[in-house]
């Protein structure tokens, strides 16, 4: 399977910046979309941003927030800026693509998540 490492969150106040990074490992053959998705306590999981054929931001986070990649190291970054206090939440890092399952010595495809990491911003 394809496994997806987070880091960067924290705590910060409000107008402050923050930058997440996910890097995905495993016999990954091929990467169709990255993403970040949060979760806010009594709320469900929405989407924040992903960058696939297109990149697609959350409206409440146009223009703060930026998505990016590197394939060479099959990670992506969410830089963070202009922090509110409405940005606090787990932040997960989502990634949909194909890996090698050498059991059976074929390609499947995989939508891994990873464990989430905490960003809290403060009034």
């Amino acid at each position: 399977q394809v496994q997806l490492v987070e880091s960067g969150g924290g705590l910060v106040q409000a107008g402050g910046s923050l930058r997440l990074s996910c890097a995905a490992s495993g016999n990954i053959i091929s990467i169709h979309t990255m993403g970040w998705y949060r979760q806010a306590p009594g709320k469900q999981r929405e989407l924040v941003a992903t960058s696939g054929s297109s990149i697609n931001y959350a409206d409440s986070v146009k223009g703060r927030f930026t998505i990016s990649r590197d394939s060479a190291k099959n990670t992506v970054y969410l830089q963070m800026n202009s922090l509110k206090p409405e940005d606090t939440a787990v932040y997960y890092c989502n990634s949909v693509g194909t890996y090698y399952y050498s059991t059976i010595g074929a390609s499947r495809p995989y939508n891994s998540w990873g464990q989430g990491t905490q960003v809290t911003v403060s009034s």
